[in-house]
């Protein structure tokens, strides 16, 4: 593959996969196969680049992939945190983004409220990349589908099921769901669902890809024949007082080896990690053959490098 040859994506920024089109998606897959493929081969496309990486959460994929992609494409990365930081309150966010954009050449941010993404997009002259957020995850949902292609092949027409809490991960496969034709049925308990703004734009979405969108609070029904089962966390960052009882509510949500038996004889696992095992996902699903979780983490490092790529390269 001729790296320089590639197009590069229809948005400036990625803070969401909705914002993307299906052949963003498909340059996006292309050039994470090829870095995957050839990492110690492959040509530093962001030699000299730097990214500042800008964290109010804790982290342990995000940070280390994007730094260490950062370094396997010939850049650098400045990990800055919350204390270091401390985005909107010690200075203004228009204020950062405009200092970063004439020191660095990117930006990933890992923010609770998704607005200061959003704010630091849109005052930057350089990319932004959105690292999560408590709304939307991008880089993970591309993640999950393209563990997908690699194990499944085309993800059209596929049935994938996710279990649990309606969060920022869910929002972000349902995105990639209705981008890519893929069939996806949401089981949450009642008010915890995704968020009817993500639903109704997936929807529009799914005219165009024939994607079949379901939002249910029945677990077994929504596994039922599917080619992909994925679960998160039931108390996300920032919920931790509220993890007992989310335990109790979420419960019957759990993903254990009967409810893998309804999916299809073929289907794997996926959970974004940290898995808290006996919790949302037991210890034989997740250590499962089925199981494609460290695949996955793995491929957090290729996807993002590719977005870093395809984004801030000259």
């Amino acid at each position: 593959m001729n790296l320089e040859a590639i197009k590069p994506l229809s948005v400036k920024h990625l803070i969401s996969i909705a914002d993307l089109c299906l052949e963003d998606v498909e340059k996006i897959y292309a050039v994470t196969h090829f870095l995957k493929a050839n990492r110690s081969t492959a040509p530093k496309g962001l030699a000299d680049k730097r990214l500042a990486m800008m964290f109010e959460k804790e982290s342990l994929r995000t940070r280390v992939t994007f730094d260490v992609g950062m370094q396997d494409l010939g850049g650098s990365a400045v990990y800055l945190d919350y204390q270091e930081v401390r985005l909107g309150a010690r200075e203004s966010i228009k204020d950062v983004a405009r200092n970063m954009s004439r020191w660095m050449h990117g930006i990933v941010a890992r923010t609770y409220r998704h607005r200061t993404v959003q704010d630091l997009a849109k005052n930057a002259e350089i990319p932004v990349v959105n690292g999560l957020t408590d709304f939307l995850h991008p880089c993970q949902g591309l993640t999950d589908f393209f563990t997908m292609t690699e194990v499944l092949g085309s993800v059209k027409g596929r049935r994938f099921a996710y279990v649990g809490d309606g969060n920022n991960t869910c929002h972000s496969l349902i995105h990639a769901a209705a981008l890519q034709g893929c069939h996806i049925s949401v089981a949450s308990p009642e008010g915890y669902e995704p968020n009817s703004r993500v639903v109704n734009q997936a929807m529009r979405m799914a005219q165009t890809s024939g994607s079949e969108i379901r939002i249910m609070d029945d677990p077994k029904e929504a596994v039922k024949g599917a080619d992909c089962v994925y679960t998160d966390v039931w108390a996300s960052m920032g919920q931790e007082d509220e993890t007992e009882e989310r335990a109790e509510i979420f419960s019957p949500f759990r993903v254990d080896t009967s409810l893998m038996s309804r999916a299809a004889s073929e289907a794997i696992f996926l959970h974004c990690l940290p898995a808290h095992r006996g919790a949302e996902v037991t210890s034989e699903v997740i250590d499962a053959p089925s199981s494609k979780v460290y695949q996955n983490a793995e491929n957090r490092l290729h996807i993002q490098k590719a977005i870093l790529y395809l984004l801030m390269r000259d």
